[in-house]
């Protein structure tokens, strides 16, 4: 593997500003390593080779010039296929968008793109964004570079894919319930979930709008800090997004310093169910933020018991409003409306019949689940008992962690319980997928942010950290991320796939 690769994403866009290399050279490896390993991993969903070298030569020309370049100019990054963009296919990793080219880019690619950023395509995902594993992709599944029988973790489990694999240096990814940190923590990078309403949601297709954030998925902290500030900060175009100044992320992972802070353990997200080895790594990284000069105290957080319960009533409640919009009349995918044998009108399926039927072929089993789970939640003589009552959960949920942060800065868990766990192993058991997202769930509940980061490894698996804070706090994530990351010395590497078997 070249060894641009190797190299954090800092590290590619200095070496293109100082002349060492070219956007176009570390496309090619990029585009190189792709088609080495994907047919493996399985990350990609869409590639577009000649795009994304057409921006590296933009970006390259833009040197040649003299013109400035910004922080992460000519580095590749894996786009999961939830975002519009112009050029390339969206299909949420659903048959019902196959073939679909939006005539848009959502606010964060077009970001990246005034960033220099080199988009190389589409990474795989849960349908909808709805999975823990990237199993629910109708395109089939990711897999862990790590071990390639294992799950990369869902819904962004594509975009981990994709840097685990070092196929590219950077991802965006989605967090609707934990989808950004989860597969972060079991691939052995740092995801991050910003505070909701800190980064545009235009031209993300809608699972949950009031849970979705997009996000970034890197090999090393300060790297996220430099994607998350490229694509953060208020977009008219968005009515959920905040004018807010966006925290000086990037200054934030260069401090790196944690004396003085209040960290607090979350005492409902370290007991029954969490595995001895990650609750190790986990009690070691809290040691080691000790050892820095941060006060570490536990906390009780005691309705954070029922957010599993409650998520699943509120994602699916809003999906079902959501994904209405899939009706075959409009876009996507069309089934059962040609005329019948006689080629009378009258054998012609009704619009609701052509609907039905796309629906019925175009949506996975975990997304139809979610839509009936949803539509019974929010039915008459239901709302009340199951949606309403999940909200005043989540108000619960939020007064928890206001509680908190009045005596601590940041509050800590383990991201995941267990680390990836084989392919096909919970598929058939819904409730075990779910429990997956146990720890990362309450986060999206309040809205807060939150980052996942490598904490070492158990049975040869990454274990990740997660560290959670205020609303628009997101800094404090940087710092206490940034100090750990020192101190731990994480090997964000892994085998690298050179032998991998063709699957």
């Amino acid at each position: 593997m070249t060894d641009l690769l190797h190299l954090s994403a800092a590290e590619t866009a200095a070496a293109i500003a100082r002349g060492e290399t070219s956007a176009v050279e570390v496309t090619r490896a990029a585009l190189e390593r792709i088609e080495k390993v994907d047919e493996s991993v399985h990350a990609f969903l869409h590639v577009a080779p000649d795009a994304a070298l057409a921006d590296a030569r933009a970006v390259d020309e833009r040197k040649a010039a003299g013109e400035p370049l910004g922080p992460l100019a000519g580095v590749p990054l894996a786009l999961k296929d939830v975002f519009t963009a112009r050029g390339m296919p969206t299909t949420c990793g659903s048959r019902i968008l196959d073939g679909w080219y939006p005539p848009y880019d959502a606010t964060v690619v077009a970001k990246l793109r005034a960033a220099g950023v080199i988009t190389v395509g589409k990474a795989n995902m849960d349908e909808f964004a709805m999975g823990s594993s990237t199993e629910n992709s109708a395109y089939g599944p990711s897999r862990n570079p790590w071990d390639l029988t294992r799950i990369p973790g869902g819904s962004s489990g594509g975009s981990a894919a994709a840097v685990a694999a070092f196929e590219t240096p950077l991802a965006l990814g989605t967090d609707t319930g934990g989808s950004i940190r989860q597969p972060a923590a079991v691939c052995g990078l740092v995801g991050v979930k910003p505070t909701y309403g800190g980064v545009s949601r235009y031209g993300l297709v809608a699972f949950s709008s009031s849970l979705d954030q997009a996000g970034p998925l890197a090999r090393t902290v300060n790297d996220a800090a430099l994607l998350h500030a490229a694509i953060a900060g208020h977009d008219p175009m968005d009515s959920t997004s905040v004018e807010a100044a966006v925290p000086d992320v990037v200054g934030a992972a260069r401090i790196a310093d944690v004396t003085g802070l209040r960290i607090g353990v979350v005492k409902e997200l370290t007991g029954p169910g969490f595995a001895p080895g990650v609750v190790a790594r986990f009690s070691e990284a809290v040691d080691m933020l000790a050892a820095l000069g941060a006060d570490v105290v536990e906390v009780s957080c005691p309705h954070f018991e029922y957010a599993l319960a409650a998520y699943y009533l509120i994602a699916p409640s809003e999906c079902s409003s959501n994904l209405a919009r899939f009706d075959a009349m409009r876009f996507g995918l069309r089934v059962g409306d040609a005329v019948g044998a006689s080629g009378g009108e009258a054998d012609a399926p009704g619009a609701e019949e052509v609907m039905s039927r796309t629906r019925g072929a175009g949506f996975g089993a975990e997304v139809k689940r979610r839509i009936i789970l949803g539509t019974y939640a929010l039915s008459s003589g239901y709302y009340d008992a199951y949606y309403g009552q999940a909200q005043k959960v989540r108000t619960l949920i939020g007064r928890d962690f206001a509680a908190a942060y009045e005596t601590c800065d940041v509050l800590v868990s383990p991201t995941t319980p267990t680390v990836a766990f084989p392919l096909g192993e919970r598929v058939d058991d819904p409730v075990a997928m779910y429990l997956t997202d146990l720890a990362t769930i309450p986060s999206n509940l309040a809205g807060g942010p939150a980052m996942s980061l490598p904490a070492g490894l158990s049975d040869g698996l990454p274990v990740g950290f997660q560290i959670m804070a205020p609303a628009f706090a997101d800094d404090r994530l940087y710092r206490v991320g940034a100090a750990l990351e020192a101190a731990l010395d994480v090997r964000r590497g892994h085998p690298l796939l050179d032998e991998a078997p063709v699957l």
